[in-house]
């Protein structure tokens, strides 16, 4: 979970370096300074369009994989989901491969109700994953981290940010349970998650804009990730204020950390703020 998760230590330096508010602070410098952004994400969509266009998806021994693509096979691109992101001003495009949807209604023991729909971008989510950077058109890196008994995350701790928008495209799954359909004798199991791989832009991942990547071995590189959704608590309200994070994103952009509607405290993101609702 290090890699997803940032460090204290990591974060510490991002509050010395935000307070100072220059790029040089007693010997730290900033070695992306002459990196340009907005050319780096066209880039970035270049190499990602081509390793689609050159890659197809490939279960045949049980274990999900991306290969080069043979004759025979379909292109990842010709089955895939484009979802246009801004952020940081920038227009980024991300690509979502959907595996299969999931199903949160138990076939014996469940009923609609059960069924809560698509996670918004704010709502904490319960899933698996195993992550690789995409090295060019044709080539993976080796796995960076990987977690196979699912773990929660929150939309406040997400290093990589293309999560909160890759994820809207699944359902969850349901609990396992005994035969009985009392509650399952064992670890928590969930069923039926939905599957996917997401391809994520680095300005969605370990962006060098942000101070914290400064050291990550994945700053500023395209990420593939292979998830399973197993579940979502929906209308995640972080400031428990009574209103649903993702109705606190004021201008609608799947940003929540650029609103700020209290004039008394100007810094303060609404989703944030219980005073703002």
């Amino acid at each position: 979970m290090n890699k997803i998760k940032y460090s204290i230590v990591l974060f510490v330096l991002s509050i010395v370096i935000y307070s100072c508010g220059d790029d040089n602070f007693r010997g730290i410098n900033n070695p992306f300074l002459d990196i340009d952004h907005e050319a780096l994400a066209l880039s970035d969509n270049d190499t990602l369009v081509n390793f689609l266009k050159n890659h197809y998806y490939d279960d045949t021994v049980g274990v999900d994989s991306v290969k080069t693509l043979v004759a025979g096979k379909t292109p990842l691109f010709d089955n895939i989901i484009t979802m246009n992101v801004k952020r940081n001003d920038i227009d980024y495009k991300l690509y979502v491969y959907k595996i299969k949807d999931g199903n949160p209604i138990d076939p014996v023991y469940g009923s609609p109700s059960d069924d809560k729909g698509y996670p918004s971008v704010s709502d904490s989510i319960y899933a698996n994953y195993s992550g690789q950077a995409i090295l060019s058109t044709n080539e993976l890196g080796v796995n960076f981290d990987r977690n196979t008994t699912g773990s929660w995350f929150s939309y406040t701790s997400l290093a990589v940010r293309g999560w909160s928008f890759g994820f809207t495209n699944f359902k969850g799954g349901y609990l396992k349970k005994e035969a009985d359909g009392s509650v399952f004798n064992g670890p928590i199991t969930y069923l039926d998650g939905a599957k996917g791989i997401l391809f994520i832009p680095s300005g969605l991942s370990y962006t060098s804009i942000d101070t914290r990547n400064y050291t990550s071995s994945l700053v500023n590189q395209n990420l593939l990730f292979y998830v399973e959704l197993l579940d979502f608590v929906k209308d995640t309200d972080h400031d428990n204020d009574g209103t649903p994070s993702d109705e606190e994103d004021a201008n609608n952009d799947g940003d929540l950390t650029n609103d700020f509607s209290d004039a008394d405290n100007p810094t303060f993101a609404d989703y944030l703020n219980p005073n703002v609702n």
